[in-house]
């Protein structure tokens, strides 16, 4: 069933449903006002004293009857006497109203239970009966009857026809209601045949629909964002790879020509594809790390950042003893919500670009405490002019260009702390005068 259809039903049915329900509220009000009319006329005529010249009045159409206990009458009126009514001459207590068939005629009747002793109207005046009896009063309610079954009738058609209005109304008001909804299904399949992201949705009024078309605007921005930097992934990172490749491809046709080399510019040969092997493989890996996106898989969860911290700064330690650079490290306890190794991959990248950067001899320090990871170095720091370009993608400072590396690190820093929803920000360390990079994530609580 379409979603028109569905509309449609339901327009109809709750409109159905609000005139069935009006019908019956009207045959039951008119149908209790007319018999509550009649049986406050019974009631009355059974109330009036007894006279005993044969003058009490009766209702028109009206007639009473005596039901003794042995099923005698007084008087004779062809009103059938049923177990009902013998009950009442037995001497059960109260009143009972009801509708009756008397010889295809409808009546309305009031049983009185009567006591022995009462006394009763009868052809001698008053008489008084020795045992408990039962009155009826009887008045013809035809008419009456007939003039419900007309209502029915009628009702019945007034539902029909509301049924059939409630139909055609529902179909214009589907058909209105959803047009605006169709204009937008056939603009989104339209950009969806057409792939072409650039477009967008007329906004419209402050309504459910223009908060639809807005969102999906969203939604098209992001992925024109997403697509644009996809595409620039590919081309940046075919011109990164371009290069150690040619170089690999030029030595390995000069290492064709091994024989005809001296032992020592073989060896120079051999370390350089392995310097640009090892360049080409560390380009791949962070190649893998920024296809990842802003999220990786695995679950989020509680970390120590402080041991994080003491492990990369163990093996930073290995590298930096090469440049004779010494790293101290300031480390407090502390609890953080990430994935262990992205974590520990965005923290080990900041320290390789200190050690980078730092000159032989020089000093890095380590500082994490509540949260908080600060990574600054001795080295020559990062000009102003930069300072908006240190976190893009392959991008590298013109006195690093001829360093190894491929412009990747500092982008995957900003990655993972976007990820885990915290702040890396760049200056210049005032004590050691090089760069400092600082990563504040949202904290935990800590356990021992």
């Amino acid at each position: 069933m379409t979603f028109r259809s569905r509309v449609i039903a339901a327009t109809v049915s709750a409109a159905a449903l609000a005139v069935v329900l009006a019908c019956f509220a009207s045959y039951l009000t008119t149908r209790d006002a007319i018999l509550h009319s009649v049986d406050e006329s019974l009631v009355q005529q059974s109330q009036r004293p007894i006279s005993g010249d044969g003058s009490d009045d009766h209702i028109l159409g009206s007639f009473n009857e005596l039901v003794l206990a042995n099923g005698q009458t007084e008087p004779t009126t062809g009103v059938p006497i049923d177990a009902t009514i013998r009950d009442y001459a037995k001497g059960k207590s109260g009143q009972l109203l009801r509708t009756v068939e008397i010889h295809g005629q409808s009546y309305r009747e009031l049983i009185l239970g009567l006591p022995a002793k009462s006394l009763v109207s009868c052809s001698a005046g008053i008489c008084e009966v020795p045992t408990t009896s039962a009155e009826i009063y009887v008045v013809n309610v035809t008419g009456q009857v007939t003039e419900l079954k007309n209502l029915v009738r009628t009702l019945l058609l007034v539902a029909a026809g509301g049924l059939l209005l409630a139909l055609a109304l529902g179909f214009m008001l589907a058909r209105g209601a959803l047009h605006p909804l169709e204009q937008v299904t056939n603009e989104i399949e339209s950009i969806t045949e057409t792939s072409d992201m650039r477009r967008r949705l007329d906004e419209g009024d402050a309504d459910e629909l223009g908060r639809l078309r807005r969102v999906f605007n969203r939604l098209l921005t992001s992925v024109e964002n997403s697509q644009s930097l996809q595409r620039q992934l590919v081309v940046d990172a075919s011109h990164e790879l371009r290069t150690p490749l040619t170089s690999l491809r030029t030595n390995a046709q000069v290492l064709s020509r091994a024989s005809e080399l001296d032992p020592d510019d073989l060896h120079q040969l051999t370390n350089d594809m392995v310097t640009q092997v090892d360049e080409l493989a560390a380009l791949v890996t962070d190649l893998g790390e920024l296809a990842r996106g802003e999220r990786s898989e695995g679950a989020i969860v509680a970390l120590r950042l402080d041991e994080c911290v003491d492990e990369c700064v163990d093996t930073a330690r290995t590298y930096a003893r090469i440049k004779d650079i010494s790293i101290d490290a300031t480390v407090e306890p502390s609890t953080v919500e990430g994935r262990r190794d992205r974590l520990i991959r965005a923290t080990s990248n900041l320290l390789t670009n200190a050690v980078k950067f730092t000159p032989n001899g020089g000093q890095i320090h380590v500082a994490s405490y509540d949260g908080t990871i600060t990574v600054s170095d001795s080295g020559p720091g990062i000009n102003e002019d930069d300072l908006p370009f240190v976190f893009n993608r392959f991008w590298r400072s013109a006195s690093s260009r001829s360093l190894p590396g491929s412009g990747l690190g500092l982008s995957i820093v900003a990655q993972v702390v976007a990820e885990f929803q915290g702040t890396v920000t760049v200056d210049r360390d005032p004590v050691l005068g090089g760069a400092r990079f600082t990563i504040t994530l949202p904290t935990g609580e800590f356990e021992e």
